[in-house]
């Protein structure tokens, strides 16, 4: 339906309005600024707000509506789409896995660029992970299809989660809540579903997220003293290409720094969820300290969870999510 909005578009969109205007006389890059989705994105909203706007294939519904609600969809052309899936705890939680085979069951988290927050609930989510079965009774349930074999069986205990965001997004705020569920599109019903039930979750226990510089926050979060026999993990899904390689080295740095520290008592860990651009493929890689093990590719995921594969083996994972930068 998405897809078919976008083409209408082309042939709907004019000057008449101050929408139009603003998209055909774009100045920048239309496709690397997301331009089509953030108007898609206004128009979902109206959608799930009971304004029939075309998604039903009514392409004179589409002109009219670019119209009647011009003022309405004009201030979603300003910024790019925000997304916050919790459907990639499922993927960050097979990293935490193979950490806990390492090291034991308890994890303190904290994750990087945590935008609404809802990874944060990983220790409150429910997952069924290839039939291995991770976290208390949940109002969501994260049961992507598996394929291949499963991950390492291992009890998860984690006691303490918090996270960052340069400009963290606050679900008590109804337009912030309308704005992230609007970019989750109209037929992914279970992807909607499963956010609904997240953001009511945050509403009603909240989580842990700070506002800040990655960077600076990671520094200052690796110097707090770190609990005996509790494994640190530093966590992120689909944030690191937007740190840019300064953070990234600075990030880099502070994450190597604390695995040299690492002991038995005190392990450390790194998980994400990232691209890989040469393959085309997310990847969820891990690493752990102490160890001379370094970061594997341990499952390969859809980018919103929906499936996941399992390694038999981990693999390599190669040093070009560090940007070129050789770790140490």
């Amino acid at each position: 339906m998405t897809a078919a909005v976008a083409r209408a578009l082309a042939d709907v969109l004019d000057h008449e309005t101050a929408t139009g205007r603003v998209v055909l006389d774009w100045s920048g890059d239309p496709i690397a600024d997301a331009l089509p989705l953030r108007l898609i994105g206004g128009l979902h909203a109206l959608h799930r707000a009971g304004h029939a706007v075309g998604f039903d294939g009514d392409v004179d519904r589409l002109r009219a509506a670019l119209v009647e609600h011009d003022a309405t969809l004009l201030p979603w052309l300003d910024g790019p789409p925000q997304t916050n899936e919790p459907g990639r705890s499922a993927a960050l939680m097979v990293g935490l896995l193979h950490l806990a085979q390492r090291y034991g069951p308890r994890f303190e988290v904290l994750e990087l660029g945590s935008s609404a927050g809802l990874n944060l609930l990983i220790d409150r989510y429910r997952f069924d992970l290839g039939g291995v079965m991770v976290g208390p009774e949940s109002p969501v349930l994260l049961q992507p299809e598996w394929r291949g074999p499963p991950p390492p069986s291992a009890p998860v205990e984690i006691g303490a989660v918090r996270g960052v965001d340069v400009a963290p997004i606050d679900l008590i705020d109804r337009a912030a809540a309308t704005r992230l569920a609007a970019y989750v599109w109209i037929d992914a019903t279970e992807r909607q579903v499963r956010l609904d039930r997240a953001i009511a979750m945050v509403r009603r226990h909240g989580v842990a997220l700070d506002r800040g510089d990655a960077a600076a926050w990671i520094d200052a979060q690796l110097a707090e003293p770190q609990q005996e026999g509790v494994t640190r993990v530093v966590l992120h899904s689909v944030v690191w290409q937007y740190l840019g390689p300064e953070r990234q080295a600075r990030i880099r740095d502070a994450i190597y720094a604390a695995g040299a520290r690492a002991t038995v008592e005190r392990p450390f860990g790194w998980v994400m969820l990232e691209p890989n651009r040469d393959l085309a493929a997310h990847e969820v890689r891990m690493r752990g300290w102490p160890g001379d093990r370094g970061m594997e590719v341990v499952a390969n995921a859809h980018a919103h969870g929906a499936w996941i594969e399992g390694l038999r083996t981990p693999q390599p994972a190669g040093d070009y999510v560090l940007s070129g930068v050789a770790p140490v």
